[in-house]
């Protein structure tokens, strides 16, 4: 009889255990999804909520009034059109010269290394464990105008002593690189190590260059 339950599928303990194992995920999810709801979309509604709001004509500071329409963006970015754009080259330079950085120092991780390819991933990843609050106040220090960069600079006979390096699109570009830097190495090495060292094999076998 038993044999004919489960061949009919009349047989009630597996389907039960199923059932109950089916909340698992769900359960393990609902912490963070509780979490993310209560601090990442809440106030993200009601910050949309707010930017639609305008202040009628006359009315006292403080008085609001909800619209839907978004003259606000609008006003928003005619009135910060420059800083908008400066913000997407200042973007475009440090992805750039953070990927001129990271290939190369992702493939030598990948191929070259060797014994030393652990200490190197290590290395990578260090900044991970300050603050990225930390390592923007260090670079503040780094190219400061009593920093070793700019002191060192001001050495050479042709650089001009009220020479600085803060507040310039330099330490902007250079903080960004050097912050985004671990982001751009990690994934280009995973992808480096993937690669199967017998492709690499069969194309030097078919007279291809380095590149």
């Amino acid at each position: 009889m038993a044999f004919l339950h489960t061949a009919t599928g009349t047989s009630s303990g597996p389907k039960s255990g199923i059932k109950s194992k089916s909340w698992t995920p769900y359960l393990l999810l609902a912490p963070g999804l509780i979490w993310l709801i209560t601090f990442f979309i809440f106030p993200i509604i009601s910050l949309a909520s707010t930017s639609t709001m305008v202040r009628p004509e006359g009315a006292q500071i403080g008085t609001y009034v909800q619209e839907l329409r978004f003259a606000n963006y609008i006003d928003a970015f005619q009135a910060n059109q420059e800083q908008y754009i400066r913000s997407f080259i200042y973007a475009a330079l440090a992805t750039i010269l953070a990927l001129a950085i990271a290939y190369p120092l992702a493939y030598m991780i990948a191929f070259k290394s060797g014994k030393y390819r652990n200490i190197l991933l290590v290395l990578v990843v260090a900044p991970f464990f300050t603050s990225f609050l930390l390592r923007t106040v260090a670079w503040t220090q780094i190219l400061g105008d009593e920093g070793p960069i700019v002191s060192t600079l001001k050495l050479l006979p042709f650089v001009d002593e009220s020479m600085r390096l803060t507040s310039t699109p330099f330490a902007v570009v250079s903080g960004l690189t050097y912050n985004f830097l671990p982001f751009m190495t990690l994934p280009l090495y995973a992808s480096l190590e993937r690669i199967d060292p017998r492709t690499l094999e069969a194309s030097g076998d078919l007279y291809a260059n380095a590149f």
